[in-house]
């Protein structure tokens, strides 16, 4: 297929290219010089700090502290959690000589701090009085990945991590779920992404802990992304890290710990939540800019309108709208039109002589069949305000009938391997990891989670036929 210079493969044709080239072309990431690095462009980086900030704020008001540990951790802590160490071996990457000669210990570059944070917290806990800890840390991890995928699977990616202590298991738990709430908060109200919270089958629990939660998100190609999980660790690391208190009777006791996290994956899930064949589709709530206004006219006529712009723009910015004055000479305005929908900007507004001279401006949405409407110049601030919170919900409500376009609740094994293809199947299962390895070898789908709101239902496997043995419907399906 034809395509200039600006455009994208559809995604029909090719999901996977249409995300490579889009990532790039809407200047969001480059490949790093370093194998599955990658450098986080300034469009790309606001997105970034746009959910950060709503994350960060959230994790604050819930009393949680942000603090920071260390890059490099000695290779002896992770040994510590015989079955933490296990399951990060492969993605680790070890530095054993700095400074001219070769360590002592050698030091692995962080894949996650749970046993630095535990060595801390064992310093720092002593009595009941002392808990909750409730830590967050934003920082940078490394875990070495063989099949990188910008945002997605990156050697090096960007992410928050909360690691919290508590005197038992009820309140460890509440910690976990609440996290867990919140990141689906964040996904749904903030980057309009419908998720399934639930909770892990076994054999995707995160290395370590005694349960794992995640948030999963349906992709435009009916894949799922897991955008953010929350650990119960029990006492595992309080045993391996000595993170003991004494009770209100004196007595020592092991510390109850949970780990979560959110990263820069939720840019790649917005990209394929919302993208289409033109391009970058962003929630306004996460959009650079929101407003990109492009003034049209030239000669003795430019300047009054540019004039206009610049008032209407400092209207916006007072009014909290993240607004852009495109006046780019040396491009028309049809490249324009079409170089902010390749970027996803929710509003685009024309304004020339025409429209000055009648009090309007010309309102594009990035998605919609109204085409352009005129709106008067005196209530844009308003009027736009309105605009991007109905976009906001236009495409949460979007992805939401996708979604469900996508599930199907079925019993039968030959249901079962045409729904995976192309979305995902509530079913019932057995349990049994051998099985949930011969579902993943046979169509590539695997347990995404226990949806948290699912009924109470039982019945044979959709596999192998064996009692299901999770007492509700499992959400399968292939993912990245």
């Amino acid at each position: 297929m034809a395509r200039d210079e600006r455009g994208v493969t559809p995604q029909s044709e090719d999901f996977s290219s249409w995300y490579n080239e889009l990532v790039t072309k809407a200047q969001l990431v480059e490949r790093g010089p370093a194998k599955g690095t990658m450098v986080i462009r300034p469009y790309g980086y606001r997105i970034w700090e746009l959910v950060q900030a709503e994350l960060d704020r959230r994790i604050k008001d819930t009393g949680h502290e942000n603090a920071y540990f260390p890059l490099f951790i000695p290779e002896s802590y992770l040994r510590r959690e015989a079955e933490h160490v296990e399951g990060f071996s492969p993605e680790l990457a070890v530095v054993t000589h700095a400074g001219g000669k070769e360590l002592e210990e050698p030091l692995v570059v962080r894949p996650t701090s749970e046993t630095v944070i535990g060595e801390m917290m064992a310093k720092w806990i002593s009595s009941y009085r002392d808990l909750p800890l409730l830590l967050n840390q934003w920082a940078n991890v490394v875990r070495w990945e063989l099949r990188p995928r910008l945002f997605l699977r990156t050697t090096e990616f960007l992410w928050q991590e909360g690691h919290t202590a508590h005197a038992d298991e009820a309140d460890a738990m509440r910690e976990t779920m609440q996290m867990l709430d919140v990141y689906t908060e964040v996904a749904r109200d903030i980057a309009a992404i419908p998720v399934v919270p639930g909770e892990k089958t076994p054999g995707e629990r995160f290395a370590g802990a005694v349960k794992t939660f995640s948030i999963e998100g349906m992709m435009r190609d009916g894949k799922a992304l897991q955008a953010g999980t929350s650990h119960y660790l029990g006492t595992n690391f309080a045993r391996a890290f000595g993170i003991e208190f004494s009770n209100d009777a004196g007595q020592r006791e092991l510390a109850h710990t949970t780990s979560w996290g959110m990263s820069t994956r939720m840019i790649g899930g917005v990209i394929m939540t919302h993208g289409d064949d033109k391009g970058l589709v962003l929630p306004p709530k996460l959009a650079p800019y929101q407003v990109v206004i492009v003034p049209i006219a030239r000669g003795d006529q430019g300047e009054a309108v540019l004039d206009a712009v610049k008032t209407l723009a400092a209207r916006l910015k007072a009014a909290g709208i993240r607004v852009h004055v495109d006046d780019r000479p040396q491009v028309s305005p049809g490249f324009k039109f079409n170089d902010w929908e390749l970027r996803g900007v929710p509003l685009r507004l024309e304004i020339g002589p025409r429209d000055l001279a009648a009090g309007t401006v010309l309102m594009a949405k990035r998605l919609g069949d109204e085409g352009k409407i005129a709106i008067n110049l005196d209530d844009a601030p308003t009027t736009l305000a309105a605009a991007l919170e109905d976009f906001q919900q236009f495409l949460l409500q979007r992805a939401i009938d996708f979604r469900e376009s996508r599930t199907v609740t079925l019993n039968s094994w030959a249901e079962f391997t045409e729904v995976v293809a192309t979305g995902w199947a509530r079913t019932l299962h057995c349990g049994q990891p051998e099985c949930e390895d011969d579902i993943k070898a046979e169509t590539a789908a695997t347990p995404r989670c226990l949806p948290a709101e699912a009924p109470a239902e039982s019945g044979s496997c959709v596999r192998c036929g064996a009692p299901s043995s999770y007492g509700q419907r499992v959400l399968f399906g292939r993912a990245y």
